[in-house]
């Protein structure tokens, strides 16, 4: 016997979702007590999910599918049309080994030397300023280190380059002018990347391998055909534009610092396994990226509600981080939880849950992992900082969520 699945009430509550942001689902997981409801988004019905089981069954594929699932407003900023987010079954599975390709140990070192590089050089220049906003800064840094690693070398305005690229991340949730310049941009860079990529099968230029041009360029599909220049576009801007999207996690790492200063204490004097733990915890409680998006493959039935067929479904990320049923008080800033923790990829999914060669989860995640460890040894270790007096109070309604810190008097220890 099935039930009625709760219903959040409205023609259309688009402008709810963007109202409330990170908090939408969890409200209304709240307002019904269930990890399961109804709502209607840009039109159309739409089932909302949150929790470890939740999260599961999303990411079953024989329940669940990616292709057609993105509103073209996100293929059109965030993930580019043809990407490996809109692919499902061995399509998607031979895409996602292209990305995998370049995520081997001595390729992960390499960033991390190129980004450790770029610090040191934005440090020099950071002490000839009195202030800066780190969030801009260190988006100028990854931009660089994402460029350099994934064989785009660039000859021009670093600025205007890392606004670009920035724009592809913080306006996927947008309307009007914002949205329309991530449009605007995605298309700039996506035809800058296919001239790299026609030049590479020409022979003008010769990118290191294993980089993201030359992998992807020389990359063969299921049927033995090169990738589509464009497409190769697409997926060479998916590898640099999450990377410059860690700045977003950076700041977050600068926040709980200054929150929580016995956590400095500690850091200072703690072995690479606490590091790790404080990482885990900025990733689970500060907000990333809200939601995931697929549709329903074919009809089926879960805690007696129906699923039907085509209809869009969410995944809450942060509320899925935040679920009492995973994580005893959710909202307490507390890295020793992962001291024991049993490495679920469903109840703890900031990038996405499931397997990273199967799945769908965030093949860039383990560069994350690098990044925050480089960047917190940086701002313990390695610089000197004050932050003023400011506003530091985190808007859920703002996606993403990156927050503007103003630093002062940086100097090297």
């Amino acid at each position: 016997m099935t039930h009625e699945m709760p219903r959040d009430t409205g023609m259309d509550n688009t402008f709810k979702i963007l109202k409330d942001g990170y908090m939408y689902i969890m409200n209304q997981q709240e307002r019904f007590n269930s990890d399961v409801f109804e709502t209607r988004l840009l039109g159309q019905r739409t089932i909302c999910l949150t929790g470890e089981e939740a999260a599961e069954i999303f990411y079953d594929e024989n329940k669940f599918q990616r292709e057609g699932a993105a509103p073209n407003r996100i293929k059109e900023t965030l993930f580019g049309k043809g990407g490996v987010q809109g692919l499902d079954g061995e399509a998607h599975k031979h895409r996602k080994a292209m990305f995998m390709s370049i995520m081997s140990r001595e390729n992960l070192q390499h960033f991390n030397q190129l980004f450790k590089q770029q610090l040191r050089l934005a440090l020099n220049k950071w002490e000839r300023k009195d202030e800066i906003i780190f969030y801009k800064e260190i988006r100028e840094v990854l931009t660089r280190a994402s460029c350099l690693w994934a064989g785009v070398l660039v000859e021009e305005d670093m600025d205007k380059l890392t606004d670009e690229v920035a724009t592809l991340f913080e306006s996927a949730a947008s309307v009007g002018p914002p949205h329309w310049a991530g449009r605007m941009n995605r298309n700039k860079l996506e035809r800058r990347i296919k001239g790299l990529v026609e030049d590479v099968r020409n022979g003008k230029i010769d990118p290191p391998e294993p980089s993201a041009l030359y992998n992807f360029s020389w990359h063969q599909d299921l049927d033995g055909n090169y990738l589509e220049p464009e497409i190769v576009a697409v997926e060479v801007l998916n590898i640099i534009r999450p990377i410059v999207a860690n700045a977003v996690y950076i700041n977050f790492l600068v926040l709980a610092l200054h929150k929580h200063p016995d956590e400095l204490k500690k850091i200072k004097t703690a072995d690479d396994e606490y590091t790790k733990m404080f990482i885990q915890e900025v990733r689970r409680v500060y907000p990333f990226f809200p939601f995931l998006v697929a549709v329903v493959k074919d009809d089926f039935i879960w805690r007696d509600f129906t699923f039907k067929e085509g209809t869009l479904t969410l995944l809450d990320l942060y509320g899925t981080n935040h679920h009492p049923k995973s994580w005893d008080n959710p909202d307490t800033f507390n890295p020793e939880r992962f001291r024991d923790w049993s490495g679920s990829p469903f109840s703890f999914i900031p990038q996405g849950g499931g397997d990273h060669y199967l799945g769908h989860r965030c093949a860039g995640e383990w560069v994350t992992l690098e990044i925050m460890k480089t960047s917190l040894d940086f701002l313990v270790n390695q610089m000197d900082y004050n932050i003023p007096e400011q506003d530091l109070n985190l808007s859920m309604n703002e996606i993403p969520n990156a927050p503007e810190i103003e630093l002062i008097q940086i100097r090297k220890k």
